[in-house]
Order: structure tokens, then sequence, then C-alpha cells
């Protein structure tokens, strides 16, 4: 039981800061640049309880659903005189506007990862220290080899490094090292491999030689690491449309809140991570240009920019249903499949 209370405990706590952040976004930047907000509401389905806003006519509001939130602002879906309204801003506000949530989700993931960092006993470096027993990758490479790029892609930390021979080095792979003064490209590298979930990485076989944990180092940890944090998420959504991750290595809101709360048991630092990690997600995710995201919102202003005039509401709101419906369709089954996984073990 105690188990089950610190899951759930720490997976609405997580959730919860993960939408407001989100919709904070959304609601700060409206009001920045002029938008009346009609309502801002964590959660979906029906209130909880809410309070209106004397000065601003604002309604705050908690609803019963933990699957999101919303801002609802003057003219966003329809259209209106009002000088507040959403729809008679520039392109560039709303455009403002309708990033700022998936910006704030990848600001927060970015101050995460950060304490994480600065909170770190050893930075890895990309310098090789030794071998693991048994590796196979000496063939090629020798301690001390400074790697510089993983089959093409540059790498700049050891986390860097260490994510690029997982994400890639199931099979041979070319590696760039500086050996002596020297640029050295090994073709075809081979390392081990493990699966997990259905997918099979890479498996690096040597330890990299640590670095000294100066401030230069640790903002350069920081950002790179923010970044590879962000391509991963990237390489993930890539891997699921090509079909490299079947739908079992998919996590719904069960299979997440799970890991949220064995992440919660064992540590403060690896809570942490995977919330930067799950907010670094939903700021990468919901910039997809699909409808009913940030991102297909974003598309359409792109679009109205290039036409000089809107598309019809009625257009809009069509096409965003269809992608609503598909999404809650996607998200219901993933569900679906989690609920079984668990009841299975």
């Amino acid at each position: 039981m105690w188990n089950v209370f610190i899951t759930v405990l720490s997976t609405v706590i997580v959730f919860g800061v993960l939408i407001f952040i989100h919709e904070f976004g959304h609601f700060i930047t409206a009001r920045v640049c002029g938008v009346g907000v009609k309502e801002f509401a964590i959660g979906m389905g029906p209130r909880l309880f809410s309070w209106t806003s004397k000065k601003y006519g604002t309604r705050y509001g908690v609803r019963a659903l933990p699957i999101g939130g919303f801002v609802s602002m003057v003219g966003e879906d329809e259209a209106s005189d009002d000088e507040s309204a959403f729809c008679n801003k520039s392109i560039w506000k709303r455009m403002l506007i309708v990033v700022a949530g998936a910006a704030m989700n990848l600001i927060l993931g970015f101050i995460l990862m950060a304490v994480i960092v600065f909170s770190q006993s050893a930075l890895a470096s990309t310098t090789i220290a030794e071998f693991n027993e048994n590796a196979i990758s000496n063939e090629f490479l020798e301690v001390g080899d400074v790697i510089t790029a993983v089959d093409g892609v540059p790498v700049f930390t050891g986390n860097d490094a260490a994510y690029e021979i997982m994400n890639q080095g199931y099979e041979p792979i070319d590696i760039t090292v500086k050996r002596n003064g020297e640029k050295i490209t090994f073709k075809d590298v081979t390392f081990g491999s493990f699966t997990e979930d259905g997918v099979e990485f890479g498996d690096y076989d040597f330890k990299f030689l640590a670095e000294q944990k100066t401030l230069p180092n640790l903002l350069k940890h920081t950002f790179w690491r923010s970044l590879s944090t962000v391509k991963m998420v990237i390489d993930s959504v890539v891997s699921l449309i090509t079909g490299r991750y079947g739908f079992e290595a998919v996590s719904g809101p069960v299979g997440v809140a799970e890991t949220v709360g064995d992440a919660a048991r064992s540590g403060i630092t690896n809570l942490l991570y995977i919330v930067a990690v799950l907010s670094v997600n939903l700021g990468v995710f919901n910039l997809i240009p699909f409808p009913a995201l940030d991102g297909g919102r974003a598309l359409f202003l792109v679009i109205e920019a290039i036409r000089r005039k809107p598309i019809k509401k009625e257009v809009e709101s069509y096409i965003n249903f269809i992608g609503i419906s598909i999404l809650f369709a996607f998200m219901i089954f993933i569900m679906g499949k989690d609920i079984i996984e668990l009841f299975r073990r």
C-alpha cells in the first residue's frame, strides 16, 4: 500500500507540475500580449473547484480528470470585435502564445537538467579511460582516445557519446576520435548489444575519464545534456514512426505513473531526471505539426501568413476535432496495453 501511495502521490504532483507549467506559458504570454483570458484550468472534465479574478474576470479552476489542462482566450475559437481577442492580434503574437506552453516545458527540463548536472559527483568526458572486461571495441579504440563523433553525430560529453552508441551501436558504426593530436575515423566499429522492451540497443564497453567540476564544465554538460535529451525524444518519435520501436515500447499514463513511482522510491536525482525527460518530451511532442497540438496550431498560423488570410474557423475546428479524436484513441489504446501488462506481472 505504501508503494501504491508513493506512486499515486508522485504521479499526481509530477503531472500537475508539467501541466501547470505548460498552461502557465500560454496564460502569461497571452496576458503580456494583451489577450483576454476567460479561463485557466488544470485537468479536464467536470470542475472540482474554481474561483474568478475580480480584476481580470478570469476563472481559475481544477477539473476532475488529470489528463491535461487549457487556457480559454477571448476570440480563440470564434470571431470577435473585442480589442483583447486572440483572433485580432498579430500573427507573431499569436504564434508566441501558441508555442509558449511547449517552450516552458523545455525550459523546465533544462533547469532540472542543470540541477542534476551540478549535483553529480563526477562529469564524464569523451576520453576513454579503460575498457570493460571482454570488451570488443578495443580492436579499434584505445585508452586515451577522445571520441568526437559517433556515426557522424558530434559528441561533446561522455553522456552524449554513451547515448549515441546505445542508440546506433546495435549494429556496426563509425567512430571518430582524436589520437595523439590526429583525427581518425574508424569504420564499422562493433559493440555488444542488449534488448529492452523488444528494442535492441548498443552497449558501450568502456569507461570515460572524469572531468573537473569547474563552472565552465558544469555549464557545458548542462547545455549538451539538455540538447541530447531533446534529440533523444526526437529519435524516439522517429523510431516509432519508422517501426524500430514497437507499441510495446510506448507507455501511456499508466506506464508513466509506474516509472515515476519507481523513480520516486529510488531517490530524488532519479525522480528529477524522469521529470526532466517527461517535460522535454511534452515540449517536443506538442511542437509536432499535428492537428490539435500546439505545433498544429502554429502550422495554421504559418499557412495564414503565407496566404495572407486565415483558414476558415469551421475548417480549422473540423481538422482539430479529427486530430484530437486520433490522439484520444491512441492514448486509450496505449493505456489499455499498459493495464494489461500490469495485470500480467
